[in-house]
């Protein structure tokens, strides 16, 4: 339990986080394995607290992008099945093998260069990345699929543990696209099934597997929803439950006065008080990740909404009070206060972006305070911990 200096912390409600895995795995049925992506510190939430919790509550494997975030989960004591889904250097597989972490395949040369330069005894387990519109990284000729699994078959110390997919459009309502990946998906799914035999298939992300049930597999990759988002606005009122948000992010004002009329604040000057207004200081700014852009953007004080007045500062912010307020009283930037409520959706409504990016960007400067069973857990300050 670390402690921190600064009235500003983000609050992760893991029980909610707990209440999702737990609703997704009921929703997929339990011989449906659940991957829960903890890729980027967990969305801003804290890589291996959401792990555990995420284990707990039923899910057998964890996914995160590159291999220092799946070493971050093994140093801090997470032995669980670790899938890696970007791409990784073939001189890290004795440490892939040494640590028990699976690595996304999806190219020839890869496994080329691999079977030639990893000489290890300890199998390493793969899962072949397959590309069927999403462009990003995968195989996509049935050529190329199968040199690489027959490139696989033929080396001792190298598993095909899985296959995957990663559909583009699985959060719009126009699904036409998604069935095409399907269709590519399971055409080469054909072509392999019949000559190999592989433990674990999975082309769901959390849209997927929100929307479309039947098309999962044996596995699925749950990302924004086990946090409580849902993938994109338009599935809001489809979803087959109510996904509970984990995140929130609250500070306390230091500093209230009162402003004559004509007064500016901030640099600038772009904001003018048009009357006598109270105007309370808040210390988060863009160096936190509460950027510019938000500027206008209303936050709660009070149980009221309060907006942004002024350009958004490197650290601080100011906001115009209702009606003058005591210093410390606490201000809330997403979350809820007297039965109103900031979402990260409505966050990413103002940035005109989507809701992955908003815990995402809330940055490393500010700590984190972890809630389990209704009190805190933990705290970590990541300015005094390594991660």
């Amino acid at each position: 339990m670390s402690s921190f200096h600064r009235d500003t912390w983000v609050e992760v409600d893991l029980d909610c986080i707990y209440e999702n895995v737990q609703a997704i795995q009921e929703h997929v049925t339990q011989d449906v394995t659940v991957i829960a992506v903890v890729k980027a510190n967990a969305y801003g939430h804290g890589d291996a607290q959401v792990a555990n919790v995420a284990l707990e509550a039923g899910a057998k494997y964890l996914a995160v992008s590159f291999l220092d975030e799946a070493m971050s989960l093994r140093q801090q004591g997470i032995t669980a099945p670790i899938l890696v889904l970007g791409a990784s250097r073939v001189s890290d597989l004795p440490l892939a093998a040494k640590e028990d972490i699976t690595l996304t395949v999806f190219q020839k040369e890869w496994v080329e260069e691999a079977t030639s330069a990893y000489q290890g005894s300890k199998e390493v387990k793969l899962h072949l990345k397959l590309d069927t519109g999403m462009g990003r990284i995968g195989a996509r000729s049935k050529e190329e699929v199968a040199q690489i699994l027959e490139l696989i078959e033929k080396a001792s110390n190298l598993q095909t543990e899985g296959i995957y997919t990663h559909f583009a459009t699985a959060d719009e309502l126009q699904s036409d696209y998604v069935e095409r990946q399907f269709e590519r998906f399971h055409t080469l799914l054909n072509q392999i099934t019949n000559k190999y035999r592989i433990p674990m298939i999975h082309c769901g992300n959390s849209a997927t597997t929100l929307r479309f049930p039947k098309r999962i597999f044996n596995a699925v990759r749950v990302g924004i929803a086990m946090y409580g988002l849902t993938p994109s606005p338009e599935m809001e009122p489809e979803l087959p439950f109510p996904l509970k948000e984990a995140f929130s992010l609250h500070t306390k004002l230091v500093h209230v006065k009162r402003l004559s009329i004509g007064e500016s604040v901030s640099y600038g000057a772009t904001y003018t008080t048009k009357e006598e207004e109270w105007i309370g200081t808040v210390p988060v700014g863009y160096a936190d990740g509460w950027i510019r852009k938000l500027q206008g953007m209303n936050i709660l004080v009070d149980g009221k909404l309060a907006p942004i007045v002024g350009r958004i500062c490197m650290d601080q912010f100011m906001i115009k009070l209702p009606h003058e307020l005591p210093i410390g009283t606490k201000v809330t930037l997403i979350g809820e206060q007297d039965g109103k409520k900031i979402s990260s959706n409505d966050v990413a409504a103002k940035l005109d972006t989507i809701n992955y990016e908003v815990p995402c960007m809330i940055s490393y400067r500010v700590p984190r305070m972890f809630w389990r069973n209704g009190s805190i857990m933990e705290v970590r300050n990541y300015l005094q911990t390594n991660h």
